[in-house]
């Protein structure tokens, strides 16, 4: 659910309704700002009155990169659409072709884009495992397919294929050799 807050789309994140022993009722929330994804808190008394915000997710499909733009494809009109990379934020290192990107639309504008949680891509380059470095928490850098950057266990070789979470662009499991 979101609102407009003093002009802003604002997702709710947590509400709490509160009726204190003595005076009227009221509502503490955290907001997210959408636009610039900062948090605040916000406290609505009984009767205040707010103003909904219909949002919904759009689904895109990833095409290529073309410079400091990516392109996408609207999956129900199959038109092409140019975006800068930085709408993506980090987790546009992650995109491989043909992957799906969720737009979250509020009233006919785009306020931001959202790749999947997890993501599985090979490795296609990092440092040999040596017989011995089973030290447990210790990692190595790696580069994937995509060009990201992840730190890896000493096991992960050239051509294995991993599962990493974009959101915190943390190693998760092999998924194949």
């Amino acid at each position: 659910m979101a609102i407009y807050v003093d002009g802003e789309v604002c997702q709710i994140i947590e509400f709490q309704h509160v009726k204190p022993g003595k005076g009227g009722a009221f509502v503490r929330t955290k907001l997210k700002r959408l636009k610039t994804g900062t948090t605040i808190e916000k406290t609505f008394r009984a009767g205040e009155k707010v103003e909904d915000c219909y949002m919904e997710h759009k689904n895109y499909q990833y095409l290529y990169r073309q410079g400091k733009e990516l392109i996408l494809m609207d999956l129900e009109t199959y038109e092409q659409i140019p975006i800068e990379e930085s709408a993506l934020g980090d987790s546009a290192k992650f995109l491989k072709e043909e992957m799906e990107v969720q737009a979250l639309v509020a009233d006919g504008k785009t306020l931001g884009y959202e790749v999947p949680n997890f993501v599985e891509l090979e490795v296609t380059e990092t440092d040999p495992g040596f017989k011995g470095d089973t030290v447990s928490g210790s990692n190595k850098p790696a580069t994937t397919e995509t060009g990201a950057a992840v730190q890896v266990p000493f096991h992960i070789k050239i051509g294995d294929v991993i599962r990493v979470d974009t959101r915190t662009s943390t190693y998760m499991e092999r998924v194949k050799k």
